[in-house]
């Protein structure tokens, strides 16, 4: 305590040497260095007494404090219960009790809102999944109705242009098969009208003919089991030169009219033989199975008398039915 005491009048010492020294020249006190030591001495001894009764004063609330510390320590080692505890250490640890049970409740409420978070994020994920999934399906559906949708127009399409070409084909073949008809129809007309014409000029050429044989001489007679007729001798080369009966440029637009199937021989083991002119056949071969009733169809004069057009496998001859003497021949007549 003496030296705490000591440095206090020291340091109040050397304030009151600096405030003396802060004093302006003019306001400070003029010393005498020639006075006596007597008012020095007595200045020091005021200072000395206030220091003295600061150092009691310090003591006594010293040694205060160090009863109450004393009688605290006697109170706490007495009493451990916290009923006779401070208030103000009881409201302290209170407080402390509070703030844990706080931070422990935020915690579990943190640590609950953490799990209502992930599973909330959880839960929106899944739902997001499902939702993508969701509308994968709708799209793969519209993918696949649209898709049907299209198969089922081209199906549809195709089946109209398939009904239209078979409605034109049907169109085509009626018109095609009236076409036929009408030019069937008008060649028939037409057929008619030049056979009238050829019979009508037939008739006037035989009748000219039969004149001319008549004058000429070239006439002959058959008998037909009842009585004698008169007939034209046939001429081989008059009928040839006369356009009406050009068989070769007929055949050439007409070939299926000469294609009439196959030739069957009337007589066993008969081959064919190219006939001349002047050859007697036997009856077979001018029967009526052979012979060429409508020769005009093939562009062949008409006959006469005792004359008939008949067919021998490929040829055609002019048979006299009376005597069987071939009287003209055709050869490669027929396909």
């Amino acid at each position: 305590m003496t030296n705490i005491f000591l440095k206090g009048s020291a340091l109040g010492a050397l304030a009151a040497a600096l405030g003396l020294t802060a004093l302006p020249a003019a306001a400070a006190p003029a010393v005498d260095f020639d006075a006596p030591m007597t008012a020095i001495d007595v200045g020091t001894a005021n200072d000395d007494a206030k220091l003295a009764q600061d150092r009691d004063q310090y003591q006594r609330s010293r040694g205060e404090r160090g009863e109450r510390r004393q009688v605290f320590r006697q109170q706490r080692s007495s009493a451990p219960d916290a009923a006779v505890a401070p208030p103000r250490a009881q409201r302290a640890q209170e407080t402390r009790r509070a703030e844990r049970t706080e931070r422990a409740q935020r915690s579990e409420r943190r640590d609950a809102n953490s799990g209502n978070v992930f599973r909330r994020a959880n839960e929106a994920l899944r739902e997001q999944a499902q939702a993508d999934r969701d509308r994968r399906e709708a799209r793969r559906e519209r993918r696949e109705d649209w898709r049907e949708d299209r198969r089922e127009r081209r199906e549809d399409a195709r089946e109209r242009r398939q009904d239209r070409r078979e409605d034109w084909r049907e169109r085509r073949a009626d018109r095609r098969e009236t076409w036929r008809d009408n030019r069937r129809d008008a060649y028939r007309d037409q057929r008619n009208y030049r056979d009238q014409r050829d019979q009508r000029n037939w008739r006037q050429d035989r009748y000219r003919d039969q004149r001319q044989a008549y004058r000429g001489g070239h006439y002959g007679r058959y008998y037909d089991g009842r009585r004698w007729n008169d007939y034209r001798v046939w001429n081989r080369s008059d009928w040839r030169r006369n356009q009406r009966y050009d068989w070769h440029r007929y055949r050439a637009a007409n070939r299926s009219l000469f294609n009439i199937g196959r030739y069957y021989s009337p007589y066993r083991n008969h081959r064919y033989n190219r006939l001349s002119i002047g050859i007697t056949l036997g009856s077979g071969f001018y029967s009526n199975r052979y012979t060429i009733n409508d020769p005009w169809r093939y562009r062949l004069p008409e006959v006469y008398g005792p004359y008939r057009w008949v067919r021998y496998y490929d040829d055609v001859l002019l048979v006299d039915i009376y005597s069987g003497e071939v009287v003209d021949a055709i050869y490669d007549f027929f396909w």
